[in-house]
């Protein structure tokens, strides 16, 4: 329930997308919010207010003299108790009124009128031509300049049949660009890179050692480190996971390639985050062909080496980030990550008992540093995500 309690006023301008409009009405719905739809006469032609009536269960605006409202000012009462007013999708016509501040709609008027703490977010929607347009980039870079936030637009196949960029965002992706929108942006100007997920290695070219570490925990402290306005870098071990919108993944097997995927990007990042379960070991003798049974007696005898120590070996580095560190432990939590944040020489250890949580989506924390120790209780793990971001932000700051 990303947005809980939140007020949503969702604006429809004319365009095919409406129909995303549509599903991103029903994911805000899920995600907690409740939603006023507001739309425009072109917005009728692709979508009736009928069906977004049904998804949100709340009264759709599309005239400014709508007498249903006492004052009959829907165009100042919409916005005065929202937390966003957001535009999907918004057409080329749309970002020019934007652009001019003209109100010639209950929607146009409706943005000019919001309050200055309410924040106004746009999702394009239109051929390339009129995206690549002069005119259109020229209101584009104004309505920015205006604090109006840009969602997309994105490229690929668009309705009219042609590609290339204009085509608006997904509302999956939407819906997570607004939630970040919503978070407070404590690692503003930051750089951040991450590890999450298993390490995998290889016996021979069909099997392997792993461990149980879905990548969860990791890939939702991506996310919120995203939200709160980080440049984020994840580096993952296998998983099934779909990579948070707006971070950048680089995807490995091994601990050793992760290893020199991280010291590969490690230069100029402001925080390093040491999430994923990363294999001690890995198999010396490796088999180039499949091991084949031969009989029941005959089994194969493997021999290990260490990997190396990813963390620790960032934790030295003469310029260093701020390094934090994960500790899956299966007892004893209190006195093992104490000793393995000094061991590491790192000032914030976040520890776990990592049967408790692996594959899971809920998680308990205790946080480990020079003053002792913190307990994060049991939640969902994006909700510790943003807690834990907040106590990494609140570090650094100091």
């Amino acid at each position: 329930m990303d947005l809980a309690g939140k007020k949503i006023v969702l604006g429809l301008t004319g365009g095919v997308a409406c129909y995303k409009a549509a599903m991103l009405a029903r994911e805000l719905g899920r995600a907690g919010a409740a939603v006023h739809v507001v739309m425009t006469e072109a917005a009728t032609h692709f979508m009736t207010a009928v069906t977004m009536q049904a998804l949100t269960g709340n009264p759709v605006y599309t005239d400014q003299w709508d007498a249903r409202m006492d004052n009959n000012m829907p165009h100042i009462n919409l916005t005065r108790d929202a937390d966003a007013v957001v535009i999907v999708p918004c057409s080329t016509d749309f970002i020019a009124k934007l652009a001019h501040g003209a109100c010639d709609d209950l929607l146009s008027t409706l943005c000019v009128a919001r309050p200055a703490r309410v924040p106004l977010m746009v999702a394009p929607a239109m051929n390339v031509e009129m995206w690549q347009n002069p005119a259109t980039q020229r209101n584009v870079r104004q309505i920015r300049e205006d604090g109006i936030l840009l969602l997309g637009p994105d490229a690929g196949a668009q309705a009219c049949g042609e590609v290339g960029e204009g085509r608006m965002l997904e509302p999956a992706q939407l819906l997570e660009e607004i939630v970040a929108a919503l978070q407070p942006k404590l690692l503003a100007g930051r750089r951040v890179l991450l590890t999450a997920g298993p390490t995998f290695e290889p016996i021979d070219p069909v099997r392997g050692i792993t461990n149980l570490s879905s990548g969860k925990m990791g890939y939702a402290i991506a996310r919120a480190a995203r939200e709160a306005g980080a440049e984020v870098t994840l580096v993952s071990g296998p998983t099934a996971l779909a990579t948070p919108y707006g971070v950048r993944r680089v995807d490995v097997q091994t601990a050793q390639q992760m290893h020199d995927a991280v010291m590969a990007q490690v230069a100029g990042q402001d925080l390093f985050v040491a999430v994923a379960a990363v294999a001690d070991w890995r198999v010396a003798n490796a088999s180039a062909q499949k091991l084949k049974k031969q009989n029941d007696a005959d089994t194969p005898e493997l021999h290990f080496v260490q990997n190396p120590d990813i963390l620790a070996t960032v934790a030295a580095l003469p310029q260093r980030p701020y390094c934090v560190g994960f500790a899956a432990e299966s007892e004893n939590l209190e006195h093992y990550g104490a000793a393995k944040r000094i061991k590491k020489n790192i000032p914030l250890l976040v520890g776990n008992i990592g049967h408790q949580t692996f594959g899971r989506d809920d998680n308990a924390l205790m946080l480990f540093d020079a003053q002792g120790h913190t307990a994060l209780p049991r939640a969902d793990k994006q909700t510790l995500a943003r807690q834990l971001v907040r106590e990494i932000a609140r570090r650094l700051a100091a």
